[in-house]
């Protein structure tokens, strides 16, 4: 962890001083001769959100009192990492369906609002087929 502590500080230092460059660079070009705020700004807040990641992987690199991860130590076996999360069927595709929901849902807020209900019943279907997946056809339990 220590690794990943030091690699957001530098990515933060390295957004900040990019940011003073590409402003003094702004501010020498001949044919604008004025700060580009877009950009000097841009540069900033990437500098200023790695800066806190790196605070808050510091800290809890301090809650936990300097114990290393698993990931980080050469004497551990595959089984010492974070348990097995849940099944997930690589064959499935209720995903789609879901995500076609709130893509309706995001085209019909921008063009024809009609088709709101059917965004609707386009997420509910695909939430209750994902859902429900294992417990009908080749594949139920």
């Amino acid at each position: 962890m220590k690794t990943h502590i030091v690699i957001w500080w530098l990515l933060s230092a390295f957004f900040v001083i990019g940011a003073a460059a590409y402003t003094v660079w702004s501010l020498l070009d001949p044919f604008h001769g004025s700060v580009e705020w877009i950009g000097t700004i841009a540069l900033l807040f990437t500098g200023f959100m790695s800066g806190l990641i790196a605070f808050f992987v510091t800290v809890v690199h301090k809650g936990q009192k300097g114990v290393e991860l698993p990931e980080d130590r050469l004497d551990v076996g595959i089984d010492d990492a974070d348990p097995e999360i849940g099944h997930f069927a690589p064959w499935s595709w209720w995903p789609l369906v879901l995500a076609a929901g709130p893509a309706v849902g995001v085209l019909s807020l921008a063009t024809a609002h009609f088709l709101i209900p059917v965004a609707a019943a386009l997420l509910i279907i695909g939430l209750v087929g994902w859902t429900y997946e294992y417990y009908r056809g080749n594949f139920a339990r």
